[in-house]
């Protein structure tokens, strides 16, 4: 593997690591695409430092079974936005 794809790896898995955001919000972060970053954590980090794949694996996991619940609530937001409550009286 090259060193600057290297480089990038484990760069994008520490950030992940440490804040537990998401693919998107790293990829977002680091100014390149959440497929390169999906790629990156999933399948090349694993050679790279198997003790940090470990945790990333953590995180998504735990931001897979979190994905409806952030899907749901930014429709409510959105909504809410659209429709503000009206005023009694």
């Amino acid at each position: 593997m090259w060193d600057y794809i290297e480089e990038r790896v484990r760069r994008n898995g520490a950030y992940i690591a440490e804040t537990g955001c998401t693919v998107r919000a790293c990829a977002l972060h680091f100014g390149v695409s959440k497929s390169t970053v999906h790629k990156d954590v999933a399948e090349r980090l694993h050679a790279v430092d198997p003790a940090l794949y470990a945790a990333v694996r953590r995180v998504l996991g735990k931001n897979l079974r979190e994905r409806h619940l952030r899907g749901g609530n930014a429709t409510r937001l959105k909504y809410a936005r659209l429709h503000p409550p009206r005023g009694r009286g």
